[in-house]
């Protein structure tokens, strides 16, 4: 009697431990082995432009982008296609901001959660995103946002300058929080290797061989005319030209009294199209004005396609870099054809060869005849 009821605790001992072998393959996901490794995590940190740190979920799917530049990085980065909610200013087509004219299949039916600069809380919290991305251009709090919406706020640089450091950390934390280093990784290597060359060859270039440089037409807080200049204007910048609104002491863009530029004279005009109906006008009256600029007289005055639209589009300053350097290097720069480099840039931040839309719709890469039509 003994051994019988010892036979069967022995085998119910085994019945139940093979049933819990069972279970245990069966609770593993099919194709994956016993052991195969830990869970992915449900969240990460990113510390992000003010050293804040902020937990966001491991997969971010969902995105709202918020004040100028937030928007365009993440279409640098690929991520356009995350974004479930727009600023009402993406709701309209525009070719000044390439990114937008590209990805408007993408924008127009999307919801809006704010204008430039002013959130709609409510509406942020109906759309539900898993992260919002905010760039640094107002006095907007991201942590009050935060603590409001309940929803995790990544505040980036952002940036109005042509490969600054703004431009480079709003890259990396993009990359962190769409976990694609990869792509912020290309992005800022492709900015190094144009850096370096420009600089390559314009460096060693002598001051007293560098031609001198105005240029008009310059946006800023709406149109100008040919007053309308740049001090430390990036295309001119990046290539180490002689920009002569560097010479005044002003800083970023402003209107110049225009008997400077004629007592400057300069060697080569170029003017930004931006501001070619109001130069258009203004040579209707002051045609000899004009007529005395040497650069007019002897056929040096060139585009720049404007570059500056809700803070700068770098594909598109960067193409106009190539396109002076061009003109004003021709030794240093006879291998390169501007517009065809012009398309690569484009095609790396954008994935589109957005330079022949451009020049479908007369902006391109050329001689400009002062008061053409």
């Amino acid at each position: 009697m003994k051994k019988q009821r010892l036979l069967s605790a022995m085998i119910l001992v085994v019945t139940v431990a093979a049933g819990l072998v069972g279970c245990a393959a069966a609770a593993k996901p099919a194709g994956k082995p016993l052991g195969s490794g830990k869970a992915a995590p449900e969240s990460k940190i990113i510390e992000d432009a003010l050293g804040r740190q902020v937990e966001i979920p491991a997969l971010v799917e969902r995105v709202v982008c918020l004040n100028v530049g937030a928007l365009r990085y993440t279409c640098y980065m690929q991520a356009q296609d995350r974004v479930i909610a727009v600023e009402d200013c993406e709701k309209e087509q525009v070719l000044s901001r390439p990114y937008n004219y590209v990805n408007f299949d993408y924008f127009k039916d999307l919801p809006v959660i704010g204008t430039n600069g002013n959130h709609y809380t409510e509406e942020l919290i109906a759309v539900n995103p898993d992260v919002i991305i905010m760039s640094n251009y107002d006095s907007n709090d991201a942590q009050k946002l935060q603590d409001i919406s309940g929803i995790p706020v990544v505040l980036v640089p952002g940036s109005d300058a042509l490969m600054d450091q703004d431009a480079y950390e709003t890259l990396r934390i993009m990359g962190e929080v769409y976990g694609n280093e990869e792509r912020a990784q290309e992005l800022i290597q492709y900015m190094d290797q144009i850096k370096k060359d420009l600089n390559t060859r314009t460096a060693d270039v002598p001051e007293e061989e560098k031609p001198s440089v105005y240029v008009g037409g310059v946006s800023f807080k709406g149109f100008h005319g040919f007053e309308g200049t740049e001090a430390g204007y990036g295309p001119l910048q990046v290539i180490n030209a002689r920009n002569l609104a560097d010479e005044t002491g002003q800083t970023a863009a402003f209107s110049i009294d225009l008997e400077q530029v004629m007592a400057w004279d300069p060697d080569v005009i170029f003017v930004d199209f931006n501001g070619m109906p109001l130069i258009r006008e203004d040579y209707a009256k002051h045609a000899d004005f004009y007529k005395q600029l040497r650069a007019v007289k002897e056929e040096r005055v060139y585009s720049q396609i404007s570059f500056r639209s809700n803070a700068a589009n770098l594909e598109t300053a960067l193409a106009d870099a190539y396109y002076a350097a061009v003109i004003l290097y021709p030794e240093q720069f006879s291998d390169v054809d501007p517009e065809a480099k012009a398309t690569e840039i484009f095609k790396m931040f954008l994935g589109n060869d957005f330079y022949a839309t451009l020049k479908e719709n007369g902006y391109e890469f050329r001689k400009i005849q002062m008061g053409e039509e």
